[in-house]
């Protein structure tokens, strides 16, 4: 990934805006064992904690790393409901990077951040809705498809 994702001038950017990049070899001690790594690359977004809340083993392009970095900032804030701070990493992701793997979890968390936030069922049918017409097929469409029945109720 350094040749190719982590030169990336907007990876960079991200890392050191956003994040705190720890790089670690494979045989490091407690992390590997602690965070059962069974194989590389493989990268965990954790809070100031140390509590992880989003990981992906395997190669990413930039294109693809950064929403997956940027999701995993966003679940973080979503965990310590931080909403406001969530919805925002949310909605860049939608807005930036909507063919990412990582935009369909970002949509629905998205609709589950507004219902969080403002306490109606309109962000949850709109996650249905979008992840119907633009993400078909994938497993957050799937977990949406009972809000289909709160659309009577918005």
């Amino acid at each position: 990934m350094g040749a190719v994702t982590y030169s990336s001038g907007n990876v960079i950017r991200l890392l050191n805006d956003e994040v705190v990049a720890v790089q670690l070899p494979h045989t490091a001690q407690p992390e590997t064992t602690d965070y059962n790594v069974k194989w590389t690359p493989a990268m965990y977004i954790l809070d100031p904690t140390g509590l992880e809340h989003h990981n992906i083993i395997g190669f990413l392009p930039p294109e693809e790393f950064i929403p997956f970095v940027m999701l995993g900032i966003a679940k973080s804030y979503f965990d310590m409901e931080k909403h406001d701070e969530a919805l925002a990493h949310f909605e860049k992701i939608v807005e930036d990077y909507p063919q990412s793997s990582s935009a369909p979890e970002a949509v629905y968390l998205r609709g589950v951040t507004h219902y969080k936030i403002e306490g109606t069922v309109d962000g949850l049918v709109g996650a249905y809705e979008t992840l119907s017409r633009d993400y078909p097929g994938t497993v957050w469409a799937s977990r949406s498809e009972p809000y289909r029945l709160l659309k009577a109720a918005a």
